[in-house]
């Protein structure tokens, strides 16, 4: 049996996966295979039902990066199948066709790919991306920290009560926050609640980065 490639596009959501498939051949219709669940083991399953369709075929998968991230990319080049991951913003788009159903966006992946007319993405080494989420994680957490202590502070401002030392933030200044005594019991609860928030915040932007050791190799996975 004469070797044959058939790409395949993928429409992926959290909770489903949108399958189209089509051979190399021109003269070849673009198949809707339908839709599966979202989860790794649910694709495992239609690859396989694929594969012993077409025993001879080379798969070329294709989908768009968004929300799930790269694990699909993984599992598949791991499988040995080729995959590619393209940017919705470089998706060439017809005109006239401005009704966006994952079934037409599946069909249309998988077209295109037999066309070449996708180009992929970078898709980062999974230490790579985990460098990233650090990051992120610090970066969420330096955001946080930012609105606890805009909230700590509107707080005091409503109850009239001023630092009138120098260096917010700093050890003086906590030492003063944590003196304060509030007239009525559920407003130093408040206070404090505020006051441990900020806390809890500082501590988390400290951990993010404990324990590593290059940070030029942050620098870059963060440009990327």
């Amino acid at each position: 049996m004469k070797n044959v490639s058939i790409f395949v596009g993928l429409d992926v959501h959290k909770e489903s996966i949108d399958i189209a498939l089509v051979e190399d051949d021109r003269n070849s219709a673009v198949r809707y295979y339908g839709t599966i669940g979202g989860d790794l083991a649910d694709l495992e399953k239609a690859v396989k039902k694929i594969k012993k369709a077409h025993p001879e075929a080379f798969l070329h998968f294709v989908y768009e990066a968004g929300p799930c991230g790269y694990g699909i990319y993984r599992y598949l080049t791991k499988a040995g199948h080729e995959c590619m991951v393209v940017a919705p913003s470089m998706i060439p788009k017809r005109s006239g066709n401005r009704i966006k159903t994952d079934r037409r966006d599946s069909i249309m992946l998988a077209s295109l790919h037999r066309a070449g007319e996708l180009a992929p993405v970078y898709v980062p080494r999974e230490e790579d991306e985990a460098m990233r989420d650090l990051v992120r994680a610090r970066q969420d957490a330096v955001k946080a920290g930012r609105v606890s202590k805009q909230q700590l502070k509107g707080f005091l401002l409503r109850h009239g009560i001023k630092f009138s030392g120098k260096g917010d933030w700093k050890q003086t200044h906590m030492v003063w926050l944590a003196g304060l005594a509030m007239p009525i019991p559920a407003q130093q609860i408040v206070l404090q609640e505020y006051i441990n928030t900020v806390k809890d915040c500082t501590e988390r932007i400290l951990k993010c980065f404990q324990g590593l050791t290059d940070l030029k190799e942050v620098r870059k996975v963060c440009i990327k």
